[in-house]
């Protein structure tokens, strides 16, 4: 009797104990099931991800990529506006492919250049056709200031961006030529003008007093602005701008600092 016992409380732990064991299992295959949905979802592109991949003209393996980078070093230490194309450029993996990114870039900065431009003269022609009779800027306006207050050294290069018909530009050429001795140079590039048209600039120069031995020491240089102020300061330039070139280093120049 004490034997049959024995049995049927062995025969009821083994009972108990394979649904236990059962239900164990079970769990750790849901979860590992979950884990699989999980790493799908990360690498689904949202409604978001596919529209912005669609309006730069990459694919879904290239969008993938860059948010991969993103997720690296180049999303600690780029600005959160650098573009899609600029992060695969920089992170190409071979010669061909760095090349065919850069390509991308520039014809789109081109066609960026372009409409900057073409805002900006809209933008002329509505200040004059609203205001005739009014600048911008009246530099007189500005305090007053004395040589002592002049942060210009010796060696720095002054590049202006200027235009004809701009009253502001004119005031603020006048101050800047008041200082070329205290300059390496001034670099003037001229907006408006048709590109090649080296006998327009030269005009221009002849109607703003631009001395003919300036330009021949190279104390003034004379240039198409061609797109360069917006591919300097990225689109936000708008004439008339100053910048200070100090050795490779260029900042912003303030009508204060003159």
């Amino acid at each position: 009797m004490s034997n049959r016992l024995k049995l049927a409380g062995l025969a009821l732990v083994l009972v108990i104990a394979v649904p236990a064991f059962a239900v164990d299992v079970s769990g750790t295959r849901v979860k590992e099931t979950d884990t699989g949905v999980s790493a799908t979802d990360e690498n689904r592109l949202t409604p978001s991800d596919l529209a912005r991949s669609r309006y730069w003209g990459l694919s879904e393996i290239e969008w993938r990529r860059y948010k991969q980078l993103m997720q690296g070093i180049r999303g600690s230490i780029s600005p959160p506006t650098i573009s899609p194309i600029e992060v695969l450029g920089i992170h190409a993996r071979d010669q061909d492919e760095r090349r065919r990114y850069a390509e991308r870039w520039a014809r789109a900065m081109r066609e960026d250049v372009s409409r900057i431009l073409a805002f900006q003269l809209a933008y002329d022609e509505a200040g004059k056709r609203l205001y005739p009779n009014e600048q911008l800027i009246d530099i007189n306006r500005l305090p007053g200031r004395t040589e002592k207050t002049s942060s210009l050294q010796p060696e720095d290069r002054v590049l202006f961006f200027t235009q004809p018909d701009c009253p502001a530009c004119d005031a603020l050429l006048g101050t800047l030529l008041k200082r070329i001795d205290k300059v390496a140079a001034i670099d003037i590039y001229i907006a408006g003008v048709k590109s090649g048209d080296d006998q327009a600039v030269r005009d221009w120069a002849d109607s703003h007093s631009i001395k003919p031995e300036w330009v021949h020491s190279r104390r003034v240089t004379l240039n198409h602005e061609a797109g360069v102020l917006a591919r300097l300061t990225q689109g936000r330039g708008e004439i008339p701008y100053l910048l200070r070139r100090q050795g490779k280093d260029l900042t912003v120049l303030r009508t204060s600092e003159l």
